[in-house]
């Protein structure tokens, strides 16, 4: 009986984990997305991901009849506090992201989300006191080390890869400690930014230089699906954030910075230096590391059992 409850636990454990593979999966290829819209500026496609994110949810909420689960998200004030945390790190995250992307700093991206994956064990073991050992310690320090090589070797701090590795570093802590079901959760900080992204778009539309006064037929449909391909991968990731441990969402968090490095390398010809290889192969060793580390433990348990 004991055995049969282990092998349902793992079974569960497998399934779970297609959550997260399948959110930064499709986080990866997200950038071809950004690219076709960078005719925009990068506040306007931000407020649109918010605007129509937000419409998308509504739509799910209502067929799923919810919004009694969704009005009860605002009645506590640890509730609305940790909406407007994370509405205010996910906002943060995309418009960094979104400028990186149409500026040609595809690769300085990734390299923020090769980090993101050891900054959120960090997290995991500092704030809720998830279990380390010395690998994981060790996997954490090398990565330092390569954003310091890269810091020195630039003279200044690589700001986006920086900022988008403690933003959503930050905004899956958030996710793990709230309470609040994915989809609520989602909509509730969408819901939360939305008269803002509103009052930025109409500002943009009246103002002297309007950028919609000539915009395809193909373009305005991008635009509306700019919700459904944000949220997707975000309700994808909440789940994950729910069902598996913050070390194991670190671990599979390198599948979207590896398939977005190669997409700025090889489809936009962004420059690989040297400054970068060294940078990023340190941090693949700290994750091959890592992950050498976690088949240890894993097949230690495998022998105890």
């Amino acid at each position: 009986m004991q055995h049969k409850t282990i092998a349902q636990a793992a079974s569960n454990g497998r399934a779970d984990i297609v959550y997260p593979i399948a959110a930064y999966s499709l986080w990866g290829i997200l950038p071809i997305y950004w690219k076709v819209m960078k005719q925009l500026p990068a506040g306007d496609i931000l407020a649109h991901r918010i605007f129509w994110s937000f419409l998308f949810l509504a739509v799910i909420i209502s067929g799923m009849r919810r919004w009694k689960e969704f009005r009860q998200a605002f009645t506590s004030i640890r509730s609305l506090l940790t909406i407007s945390v994370a509405a205010i790190l996910i906002s943060v995250n995309w418009l960094i992201y979104i400028w990186a992307v149409n500026n040609n700093h595809i690769v300085e991206a990734s390299l923020g989300y090769y980090i993101n994956p050891l900054l959120t064990i960090l997290l995991g073991v500092v704030v809720l006191h998830e279990r380390s050992d010395v690998w994981q310690i060790v996997a954490i320090a090398l990565a330092f080390v390569g954003v310091a090589l890269l810091t020195y070797q630039f003279g200044e701090v690589p700001w986006v890869a920086v900022s988008l590795a403690v933003s959503f570093a930050l905004y899956g802590l958030v996710k793990k400690l709230s309470k609040l079901s994915p989809l609520t959760g989602l909509a509730a900080e969408t819901m939360m930014v939305t008269p803002l992204a509103l009052g930025y778009l109409y500002m943009q539309v009246s103002g002297t230089v309007n950028n919609y006064s000539s915009i395809s037929y193909g373009m305005s449909i991008m635009i509306l699906l700019t919700g459904v391909v944000t949220s997707i991968p975000l309700l994808l990731f909440a789940q994950g954030a729910k069902r598996v441990s913050l070390t194991t969402m670190g671990f599979v968090q390198y599948l979207s910075p590896s398939l977005s490095l190669l997409i700025g390398i090889f489809i936009y010809k962004e420059p690989f230096t040297l400054a970068y290889q060294i940078s990023f192969g340190l941090i693949w060793v700290a994750l091959a590391i890592y992950s050498f580390s976690r088949k240890e433990v894993l097949s230690k348990l495998k022998i105890s059992k």
